[in-house]
């Protein structure tokens, strides 16, 4: 990765986004951008000089798109615009994210079919470089018209109005915060207010952002189910390739592989001439589940990289002085990306909490002591992490209806059906934190279960999650509170050390 990113509407990556939203890697405008994005401006300037009826230029927005505006007020109605618009509310949205809408909106203006100067993109990657975040709010947002109330508040800031998001969460009026970073108000010129806020950046963000956390817990799962697959003796005839071959999977065949690593070596999860029953569908079916999840990933990817460089407001301009009214401004692909991947996320969850459960009952855990503990009856054990991971999986339940199966009009009926994927995004980052926590209990208990079966050994990848456990946690020897362990192991596996550990032993 460069140390500033040249963006030019067509080129940005899941990967770049990662690199600026969370890393902080600057930006830059390539000047092939520049040229596209005056070449198009020079389109809406001729518009204007010949008293054309441009929609969101000399005509006002959505209901009121049938009332005409006089050319001498158009360039007020852009500030009019955001000023009216900026209507969200609740808590601010994370800096992350913020930072992610900046980039993604500044590239698809840098496209050149937006009819804006090139200073405005110039300013909103100022903004990213000097660490100035929009103070946004969460709320407002149904997915159409484009991000229609977050965009105006990320807007405001460019014409001194509206707020930065401080350090420490504080809101911070823009005018005086330009100021201190020696950053002058912008005039806003005909279209730029309406390209500004008509556009999918939150949705988008909210996408891109999750894929990377999303990845980050399927293999963080993969480890777990291989841990609790040793802890409880599971049978490794669900692994073999054959089963994915028979049914046309490459997603599952590739799980079953990643399980075979982890598990390579094992003295627990190992073959036995006498018939014990079939394991449980959390341990059998894992590479069909599993990979499952990886499709949902696919999808979402899918839509993420071609929006990243999707030209989203309205209208669009195009060479020949044209300017076509349409509808790139809905975001139903990215919430339907949103739902789904909230379903997969779910899974992971719901399948971690039910080995969880196996693992600390004595009736199914086969041979391990109740709830793990030293002393059962004078000591709980890890009985009551399962209560917690019971109760994220029910909160679960609830953040993973669709949001994206539900419309409310907006705009006296004009906006008649809207996709809801911004609730689709803030409900997802929910249901990855609750995983992410559900996981780390599975960690936790999984490790003191493959412990427990000394002298037998686990698998070479599930010994190195052990160790890479026993970094942080401390066996479990006596009652205490389990909430540190947890915290910890759930911090890296948000950061993705825990998982890297065990990759460093086996590469998976």
């Amino acid at each position: 990765m460069t140390e500033s990113l040249p963006i030019d509407g067509h080129s940005l990556s899941l990967d770049h986004v990662l690199a600026v939203a969370r890393a902080g890697c600057g930006v830059s405008v390539t000047q092939e951008a520049r040229t596209a994005m005056a070449a198009s401006r020079r389109v809406v300037e001729r518009a204007i000089e010949r008293g054309r009826i441009v929609y969101g230029i000399t005509t006002g927005f959505g209901g009121l798109s049938d009332r005409r505006i006089p050319p001498s007020e158009a360039r007020a109605l852009q500030t009019s615009l955001l000023r009216s618009h900026a209507s969200g509310a609740g808590p601010p949205l994370p800096a992350e994210i913020v930072r992610c809408m900046l980039l993604v909106r500044a590239n698809s203006l840098a496209a050149g079919h937006s009819g804006v100067r090139p200073e405005l993109v110039e300013r909103l990657v100022e903004f990213l470089n000097l660490r100035l975040t929009p103070w946004v709010p969460t709320q407002g947002s149904v997915g159409a018209s484009g991000d229609l109330a977050p965009l105006a508040h990320l807007a405001l800031p460019l014409i001194g109005e509206g707020e930065f998001l401080g350090p420490t969460g504080a809101r911070l009026p823009a005018g005086p915060a330009l100021r201190e970073a020696g950053l002058s108000r912008l005039e806003l010129v005909e279209k730029e207010g309406v390209a500004l806020v008509n556009g999918t950046s939150l949705m988008t963000a909210y996408l891109a952002l999750a894929i990377a956390d999303v990845e980050l817990l399927l293999a963080a799962a993969e480890v777990a189910g291989a841990i609790s697959f040793d802890a409880l003796q599971g049978d490794p005839g669900a692994l073999d390739d054959r089963l994915g071959q028979l049914r046309h999977s490459p997603e599952q065949r590739h799980e079953a592989e990643v399980l075979r690593r982890l598990l390579e070596g094992s003295r627990l999860a190992a073959s036995r001439p006498e018939y014990r029953g079939q394991d449980p569908y959390t341990l059998r079916c894992l590479p069909q589940v599993l990979a499952a999840v990886r499709l949902a990933l696919g999808f979402a990817r899918h839509v993420a990289e071609a929006e990243l460089n999707a030209v989203s407001d309205n209208p669009v301009v195009f060479e020949g002085d044209e300017f076509v009214n349409g509808g790139n401004f809905h975001g139903q692909h990215l919430a339907f990306a949103l739902d789904t991947l909230a379903i997969a996320t779910q899974y992971l969850a719901a399948f971690s909490e039910r080995r969880t459960a196996r693992l600390i009952d004595p009736a199914k855990n086969r041979g391990l002591p109740a709830f793990l503990a030293p002393e059962a009856g004078r000591s709980s054990g890890l009985m009551i992490p399962q209560y917690l991971a019971a109760a994220l999986v029910n909160e679960n339940l609830t953040l993973t209806h669709p949001a994206s199966v539900a419309s409310l009009p907006t705009s006296a009926d004009q906006e008649d059906f809207v996709s809801m994927g911004p609730w689709a995004g803030a409900k997802l980052r929910r249901v990855i934190e609750n995983t992410r926590t559900v996981l780390a209990v599975e960690w936790l208990v999984s490790a003191q279960a493959l412990e427990l079966r000394r002298p037998a050994n686990g698998g070479k990848g599930t010994e190195a999650a052990l160790r890479a456990v026993r970094e942080t946690v401390a066996p479990w020897a006596s009652d205490r509170s389990p909430e540190p362990d947890i915290r910890s192991l759930s911090e890296r596996l948000a950061d993705g050390s825990l998982v890297a550990r065990v990759r460093s032993e086996t590469p998976f």
